[in-house]
């Protein structure tokens, strides 16, 4: 055998060999991607010990019993999007009780019920991505990172349907923290919001979160902890029908005695009463803080020169107790009334008497308790979140 016909034979050996070896890599390729596509093999947090698992797990517990809807004579309870004459505030007896679940993935941080026991940058961090109505969302990181290199990639994942997407992150000191400019973090958490006024979370939505997640994370170096579908969705379904059967706008009217009032007169009539026009034409009630405690509708569209009755409606999740929205609004419209001499009546302009309308404080503060007891209180971060 010539020295010719060896080194064919030797390259010939080397090149077979290649071969199978590119086969066997690419068969391990392809393995492990379909066990990361399919499998829910991920790091179970759950089977760490004590030590190494850091804070527990706690297990989502809304518990919703029926809805009772509160009626008294006399003034107008809406649901979101629509009317329901003669009512009182309407509100769903049980709640969401417990210390909140995370849907499939850890639990990093106590609620925001319990934040009065944690650094201004926990509560932050709690507010963003909340145990109770997020779906947490782990991010195991390879490495360290700056929050000046992720921030830019995490921009890219804000928003799953109308759902907003949150992140923070376990800074180097042992805190979680929203993730800033300068800020470097062990590990990442994100959290997509399980439900709004209007939809649940749903299977759609929970899909493209989860493909352009798992985008994200290959850019950033971390690898996802994705939770189980089935489960993401049925505690979505039970939060969106909490915050169905607690979405209370309640209303009272003021009626002209006489001739409707003109558009023009009643600007002034508000502004004196503490009213702000917001730059949608809405009148609100300020609460001091930038926010609102009630609005006011003329009832008729801006080409409209007079109105015959004026609305004050109050977003009842949306205002804490402590701010009496109701009690503001009443004691608003009996001001007006007898500024412009008119009637405080309910949708079907029966005038309204202090003894129907003491009945119907008395629903709103039954109402407050139930969002209390089912830890979403009134005007918490939480409740705005939901509802406003």
């Amino acid at each position: 055998m010539t020295d010719l016909q060896m080194s064919l034979i030797a390259a010939s050996g080397v090149f077979i060999v290649g071969v199978v070896a590119y086969n066997k890599w690419q068969e391990y390729k392809a393995k492990k991607s379909v066990e990361r596509a399919f499998s829910s093999d991920h790091d179970d947090v759950l089977m760490r010990p004590d030590g190494e698992a850091g804070v527990p797990r706690h297990e989502p517990s809304f518990s919703l019993g029926e809805t009772d809807a509160a009626a008294a004579a006399g003034a107008s309870a809406r649901s979101h999007g629509g009317s329901a004459g003669g009512a009182g505030a309407a509100g769903g007896s049980g709640g969401v009780g417990g210390a909140g679940g995370d849907a499939g993935g850890e639990s990093y941080a106590p609620t925001a019920h319990e934040a009065g026991t944690l650094t201004p940058a926990a509560e932050q961090a709690t507010a963003l991505v909340d145990p109770l109505i997020d779906c947490l969302l782990p991010l195991a990181l390879e490495a360290p990172v700056r929050g000046d290199k992720i921030l830019p990639v995490l921009q890219k994942l804000r928003l799953v349907g109308n759902k907003p997407v949150h992140y923070i992150g376990l800074h180097v000191n042992g805190d979680w923290e929203p993730i800033v400019h300068g800020g470097v973090y062990t590990e990442l958490q994100g959290g997509v919001q399980l439900a709004s006024r209007s939809t649940a979370l749903n299977e759609l939505e929970y899909s493209e979160l989860v493909t352009r997640l798992r985008a994200m994370a290959d850019e950033i170096g971390a690898e996802p902890a994705i939770p189980d579908m089935m489960e993401v969705m049925a505690e979505a379904k039970t939060l969106h029908r909490f915050v169905s059967s607690h979405d209370a706008q309640l209303g009272v009217n003021l009626h002209t005695n006489g001739a409707p009032w003109a558009i023009s007169t009643l600007l002034g009539a508000l502004e004196k009463q503490g009213f702000d026009v917001r730059p949608d034409g809405r009148y609100v009630m300020p609460d001091g803080d930038g926010g609102h405690l009630f609005s006011l509708s003329t009832n008729v569209t801006l080409a409209e020169e007079t109105t015959p009755r004026l609305t004050l409606l109050l977003d009842v999740p949306c205002v804490a107790p402590s701010r009496d929205g109701f009690g503001a609004m009443i004691a608003c419209a009996k001001s007006l009334a007898g500024r412009l001499d008119g009637t405080i009546v309910d949708d079907y302009s029966q005038a309204l008497s202090d003894e129907a309308l003491a009945e119907i404080a008395g629903q709103v503060r039954d109402f407050y308790a139930d969002m209390e007891s089912s830890d979403i209180p009134a005007g918490s971060t939480r409740a705005l979140r939901l509802f406003c």
